[in-house]
């Protein structure tokens, strides 16, 4: 039997509504230029980004507690291929887990020099101490927030 390929390019646009703990999540982007998770009643954990149920116990998170803005790398990427509607490249993308939460969230790396990726990857190492920024003009999404080398 041959195995075969074929290419298909979807282009969908949707509206989905984000619910109560991500619509919070965002709102406190957005207005307040703060992170926040869900603790776990359960087992204590603080989940960045915020989960209605523990990915653990499967139990209801309940408090919201304010994490970061410092934090550390957990890891990284840094992309040179150009993808639809992400910046341009090169830019660098990993994850950080924020002081104050158990689990790490995605975001993007600002504020270095790109062109030597060998000089990059060191200083983007996992464990490097890293500081949230926040948009000066915010929009209630993920692009609300990056990360920069702490000083």
């Amino acid at each position: 039997m041959e195995l075969m390929t074929r290419t298909e390019q979807w282009n969908i646009t949707y509206k989905h509504a984000l619910g109560e703990t991500a619509s919070y999540f965002f709102q406190q982007l957005r207005d307040h230029q703060k992170i926040h998770g869900r603790r776990d009643a359960k087992s204590g954990r603080v989940l960045v980004p915020p989960r209605a149920f523990s990915d653990e116990t499967l139990e209801p998170t309940k408090d919201w507690v304010e994490v970061g803005p410092e934090g550390q790398i957990e890891c990284f990427t840094i992309v040179y291929a150009a993808f639809k509607n992400l910046p341009d490249p090169p830019y660098a993308f990993g994850y950080v887990l924020l002081k104050g939460a158990d689990t790490a969230i995605g975001g993007f790396f600002k504020g270095l020099d790109l062109s030597d990726s060998a000089a990059a990857a060191k200083k983007l190492a996992v464990g490097t101490k890293v500081i949230t920024r926040f948009a000066e003009k915010r929009t209630g999404d993920v692009l609300d927030f990056w990360f920069e080398l702490a000083e």
